[in-house]
C-alpha cells in the first residue's frame, strides 16, 4: 500500500534533504510538477523559467534511476486542455486519481517551501483532500526558522552584525582559538575597490555549461510557450546539476576568490561577472550545499589562494547575509509584502523591460539582466534599486520585477533583499538607513558615467544626472522622516545647504522626469 508522496519544489532538488528521510522505495512516491502558474504569476524572464525547469528534469531523472517512483507533470508547448495551472490544482488533480486508484498515500511530506504563498497553497490542498501534511525543517540553512525567532525576540533591531557572529562562533567558520581569523570580525573597509581608469584588465571567465539534450528541450519549449516572455536564452549556461554547480564552486575558489573582496562593490560596463561567483542560483535551488561553498572558500584561505578579506567578504554573503534575509522573510511574512514606509507610488519604468533608456548604467545593468537574468549585487542595489527608490516607485511593483528577471529570484531571499534592504520599504528592519546616493557614487565605482549623455555632477539643467536630480528631492520629500536616523544626518546637513530656489528648481526637474517615465 502507498505511504508517503513526497513533494519536490523547483527550489528543492537535494537528494539529502529533510524530505527523503526514512524513504521507502518500495511503499513511498516522489512528486514534481511544472505548472504555468510559476512562470506567470510575475512575468519571469526566460532564462529563469529555463534554469528550474531544466534542473527539475535533471533530478527527476536521477532519482528515477535510482529506481524511485516519480510522477511528474511536464509543461507542454500548447497547454492541454485538462492541464492544472497552479501548483495546488496539480497536487489536487494528482491526489484525486490516486484516491480513485486507490492508491491515496497515508501522508504528504514537504520541506519547509521557500516562499508563503506556495506554502499556503500546499497546505490548503492537503486539507482539502484531507490527507496529513508533513511540513519538514530545511536543513540545507545554518539556522532554522526557529532560530531566527529566537534570535529577534526583544530586540529592538535586528541588524546582520549580531545574527552572523553567532553563526561563525557555533559552527567554527573563520576561527582561531575560539576568536574571529585575523583579529577582527568584518573586513567590509578593505572591500571597497573601484577599478580606476585602466579598468579590470584580463577577466577569468566563468566556467560554462553547455546544455544538453535536456536542457535544450526545455530551451525550446520556453522559447515557444513563453515567446512573450522577457530575456533571451541564446547565452544560457547557467548549472543544472549538481556536478556542474560543484564544478561552478571549484572553478569561482581557483579563479575568482583571491579578488572577489576588493572588487565587489566595483562596476565594469560590458562585464557582468567580474569576480562573482554565479553561485545563487545553485545554492537557491539546492544544486549546491552552502555548507560546502564556505568550507571551499576557508580552505582557500588557510592554503594562501585568497586573502583572508575576500574570503570573510564572500563567506559573511552567505554564512551571514543569506541566513539574515531568510530570518527576516518569515519572521515578518505574510504582512511584510505589504510594507511601503516611504509612501512611494509610481509605477515601474517601462524601460526596466526593455534596457531602453539613456542613462549608461541603468542601460547596462538592464540589458545584461534581460541577456543573462542576472546582474551582480552591487548593480543590483545600487543602480536598478537605487534609482527605484530615488524615483518612488511602489516598492511591490519593484519586488516582482526583481522576482520576475533574475535566475536566482526564489521569494525568500528576493524579497527582504528588494523591498527592505534596497527600497527601505520596511522602515528599517533590513536597512540602518536608505542606501540613496547621487550619479557621482556610480562615477566612483564604474565606468559608466565616461560618454553617458548625463553629468553626475549636475542636479538640475538638460545634463543633469537624473539620479543626482532625483537624489536631492528624495532628501528633500522624505526630510522629517529622515531627520530621525542619526546615519542620515551628514545628507540632510548637505541637503539645507541648498537655497529654497534650487529646491524648487530641482523639484520641478524631478516632477518632470517622473511625468517623462
Amino acid at each position: 500500500m502507498p505511504r508517503h508522496l513526497v513533494l519536490v519544489l523547483g527550489d528543492q532538488l537535494d537528494r539529502a534533504g529533510a524530505a527523503f528521510d526514512g524513504f521507502d522505495r518500495r511503499r513511498d512516491r516522489v512528486w514534481m510538477a511544472e505548472v504555468a502558474e510559476e512562470s506567470t504569476h510575475v512575468w519571469t524572464h526566460k532564462a529563469r523559467i529555463a534554469v528550474f525547469l531544466a534542473a527539475m528534469r535533471h533530478f527527476r531523472d536521477t532519482l528515477a534511476g535510482e529506481g524511485i517512483d516519480v510522477e511528474y507533470t511536464e509543461l507542454t508547448v500548447k497547454p492541454q486542455a485538462k492541464e492544472p495551472g497552479t501548483l495546488a490544482a496539480a497536487l489536487t488533480a494528482s491526489l484525486a486519481a490516486l484516491r480513485k486508484a486507490k492508491q491515496e498515500p497515508e501522508k504528504l511530506i514537504v520541506v519547509e517551501p521557500g516562499e508563503w504563498r506556495v506554502q499556503e497553497a500546499i497546505t490548503e490542498a492537503a486539507r482539502a483532500a484531507g490527507i496529513p501534511l508533513e511540513i519538514r525543517p530545511d536543513r540545507h540553512f545554518f539556522a532554522s526558522r526557529d532560530d531566527f525567532a529566537t534570535h529577534a525576540r526583544g530586540r529592538k533591531q535586528l541588524r546582520l552584525e549580531y545574527f552572523y557572529r553567532p553563526l561563525r562562533e557555533k559552527f567554527g567558520v573563520l576561527m582561531d582559538d575560539g576568536e574571529p581569523a585575523g583579529g577582527q570580525w568584518n573586513y567590509d573597509a578593505e572591500n571597497r575597490g573601484a577599478f580606476g581608469k585602466a579598468g579590470p584588465g584580463v577577466l577569468p571567465a566563468p566556467v560554462r555549461f553547455s546544455p544538453d539534450a535536456t536542457t535544450r528541450g526545455v530551451i525550446d519549449l520556453v522559447n515557444r510557450r513563453f515567446a512573450s516572455h522577457p530575456g533571451e536564452l541564446a547565452d544560457f549556461d547557467w548549472p543544472v546539476t549538481p556536478a556542474d554547480a560543484r564544478a561552478a564552486l571549484d572553478d569561482f575558489l581557483a579563479h575568482r576568490l583571491a579578488s572577489f573582496g576588493r572588487y565587489q562593490d566595483a562596476i565594469w560596463t560590458g562585464e557582468p561577472w567580474l569576480y562573482h561567483s554565479r553561485l545563487s542560483q545553485a545554492m537557491n535551488m539546492k544544486l549546491l550545499d552552502p555548507r560546502d561553498v564556505i568550507a571551499g572558500a576557508e580552505r582557500a584561505w588557510r592554503a594562501g589562494q585568497a586573502p583572508l578579506e575576500a574570503t570573510e567578504g564572500f563567506i559573511r554573503q552567505v554564512l551571514g547575509w543569506r541566513e539574515y534575509v531568510r530570518g527576516i522573510y518569515w519572521q515578518f511574512m505574510p504582512e511584510y509584502l505589504d510594507r511601503n514606509a516611504l509612501g512611494a507610488e509610481q509605477p515601474l519604468p517601462s524601460f526596466y523591460w526593455t534596457a531602453a533608456t539613456e542613462m549608461n548604467c541603468l542601460k547596462d545593468a538592464l540589458g545584461q539582466t534581460l541577456r543573462f537574468g542576472y546582474a551582480h549585487h552591487i548593480q543590483r542595489l545600487m543602480v536598478t534599486g537605487l534609482f527605484a527608490m530615488l524615483l518612488g516607485v511602489k516598492p511591490q511593483d519593484v519586488h516582482r520585477w526583481y522576482l520576475a528577471v533574475y535566475v536566482d529570484a526564489v521569494e525568500w531571499v528576493e524579497l527582504p533583499n528588494t523591498l527592505g534592504m534596497s527600497q527601505f520599504g520596511d522602515g528599517g528592519v533590513m536597512a540602518s538607513k536608505p542606501y540613496c546616493a547621487t550619479g557621482a557614487y556610480i562615477d566612483r565605482m564604474s565606468n559608466a558615467c565616461k560618454g553617458c549623455r548625463y553629468d553626475p555632477k549636475r542636479a538640475t539643467g538638460p545634463e543633469a544626472c537624473p539620479f543626482t536630480t532625483l537624489y536631492w528631492d528624495f532628501l528633500a520629500r522624505h526630510e522629517k522622516l529622515l531627520a530621525k536616523n542619526q546615519r542620515m544626518t551628514m545628507q540632510l546637513k548637505n541637503l539645507g545647504r541648498k537655497d529654497a530656489g534650487e529646491l524648487r528648481t530641482i523639484r520641478r526637474q524631478a516632477d518632470a522626469l517622473r511625468e517623462g517615465l
